[in-house]
């Protein structure tokens, strides 16, 4: 994707140059100061809200105290440097929005189908929010979950189960949708087709269950499904797969012609194959499951399709792990990603609390972060959870604040997504608002509608220095419709 950002060079000489780490030459042709961190880069936090894991805190809540949870995260996550937030907005079959197809979540009220209060809509809040701290919103699906129980009596009427409960499979303790069936893929694409029609997300994110993992003793219950859909193929588990593709393919699809700006990305468990099972594609690894074999999901194959923008798999493992190494992983899904993005996935709710050592000295996460750096093609990283940032274990969180992430990051370009470019607009000359302090004014005119950020950058010279140098970002700001934009240096 092509970011619209619209660049403005302010020459600020004593105003800002206590700001400065660096500075930069006048000639951009000259020596260019390597950044310690990367101008783009990802850096995304997942929120859950199934069983109330993150947010909100408890059901139930009043709208007040809703409001001032989300506004905590957020503030909390611009600090720290992030800037992204991938919120769990459809945590089993509900959702934290308003729809006509899906009922209001348990986790917001206590009872689904409840809102929390009938003129408000906890989404378009969170969007909002987000947006003002120019963070990433993108909204996070568990597809195919369709309660945490069994119990069908507490689902609300507007729940899909109570209109057609052959939809559904009961699996370990669970209600899945069974995505065998057409209806259901459809239902799904709708469900996604609703979020990217009414509201302004930055993303449709699934995370990583589509079959349910494995329950022990217990198979899953589609052997009839199989002998009625699966003619054609030789395998069940071949059957399973092609029943994932069609869905991914046709959200995709829907996605690129109705909202060819928002990104679809997936977090897939971290090992697509062990290489017992692939001894030409799959990596070398040991784990226990895996996501081709056991959750039928075919990631590789999807980036090899073009399906999905980003893929962010959850490395959730120690570097040199024998069992699954997180520095072979991370090359792994580098080598296969096909050139779409790649964010890592990292535990931050290991980290002391696991009993492994590695996880109790608070230094895994930042060697991570510096191999993803040092790694050709790795894009970023997202945090699982938040809730664990939140408790800054060993200082996690202030590792990330006051070092990975102190500089300012824009969003990695996704190039292949091949949106038109944006036009720049025309600037008016900056206006000093105060004496005192760094407060300015600009107009802007012909500002093209598909501009999402204005990036200012900064230098002490009058003429342009390196862009390419984060050092030299001065302010990221989220555009909305406005002509008129007030910089202040907070």
């Amino acid at each position: 994707m092509r970011i619209s950002y619209l660049g403005l060079v302010f020459i600020f000489i004593c105003l800002i140059s206590h700001n400065r780490i660096n500075a930069q030459s006048s000639n951009p042709q000259s020596a260019i100061t390597i950044p310690q961190s990367p101008k783009r880069e990802f850096r995304g936090a997942w929120v859950a809200t199934v069983a109330n894991i993150d947010f909100p805190s408890v059901k139930g809540l009043s709208k007040e105290r809703f409001m001032a949870e989300w506004t905590e995260t957020v503030d909390f996550l611009k600090e720290a440097g992030f800037n992204a937030v991938l919120a769990q907005v459809r945590p089993a079959g509900d959702a934290f929005y308003h729809s006509k197809i899906s009922p209001w979540s348990m986790y917001l009220t206590g009872k689904q189908g409840k809102p929390l209060d009938s003129d408000f809509d906890p989404m378009q809040y969170m969007i909002d929010e987000a947006h003002k701290r120019n963070l990433e919103f993108h909204a996070w699906l568990n597809p195919y979950r369709a309660s945490m129980d069994t119990n069908t009596v507490t689902l609300s009427d507007m729940h899909p189960y109570k209109h057609h409960p052959e939809w559904f499979m009961r699996y370990g303790g669970k209600l899945f949708f069974n995505p065998a069936l057409a209806e259901v893929r459809n239902y799904i694409t709708e469900v996604v087709t609703e979020i990217v029609m009414d509201y302004d997300v930055d993303g449709i994110h699934f995370d990583d269950y589509y079959y349910p993992y494995p329950a022990q003793g217990e198979l899953l219950p589609d052997a009839q499904d199989f002998a009625k859909y699966g003619l054609g193929f030789s395998s069940i588990e071949d059957w399973r797969r092609h029943n994932v593709d069609m869905f991914i393919g046709q959200v995709s699809g829907m996605i690129k012609l109705n909202a060819p700006n928002v990104k679809f990305g997936v977090s897939p468990f971290g090992v697509w194959r062990n290489v017992s099972k692939d001894p030409k594609l799959g990596s070398a690894t040991r784990a226990g499951v895996n996501t081709y074999d056991d959750l039928y999901a075919d990631v590789r194959g999807w980036l090899q399709k073009g399906w999905v923008d980003y893929v962010a798999p959850q490395l959730y493992w120690h570097i040199g792990f024998p069992v699954a190494d997180y520095e072979l992983l991370l090359k792994w899904w580098e080598d296969n990603s096909f050139g779409r993005n790649v964010y890592a996935g990292h535990a931050a709710y290991k980290v002391g609390v696991n009993q492994e050592p590695v996880w109790n000295n608070g230094l895994e996460i930042p060697k991570q972060v510096r191999l993803n750096r040092s790694t050709a093609g790795i894009d970023g990283s997202i945090f699982y959870n938040f809730t664990s940032l939140r408790k800054n274990p060993f200082g996690l969180t202030d590792s990330l604040r006051n070092n990975y992430y102190k500089l300012p990051a824009l969003m990695p370009e996704l190039a292949y997504m091949k949106l038109p470019q944006t036009e720049a607009p025309t600037i008016a000359k900056p206006r000093l608002k105060k004496k005192v302090g760094l407060r300015f004014k600009i107009d802007l005119k012909n500002v093209d509608n598909a501009a999402k950020t204005l990036v200012v950058y900064r230098f002490e010279d009058r003429k342009p220095g390196d862009f390419n140098n984060p050092e030299n970002i001065f302010k990221v700001m989220r555009l909305n419709g406005e002509q008129s934009i007030e910089i202040v240096d907070d």
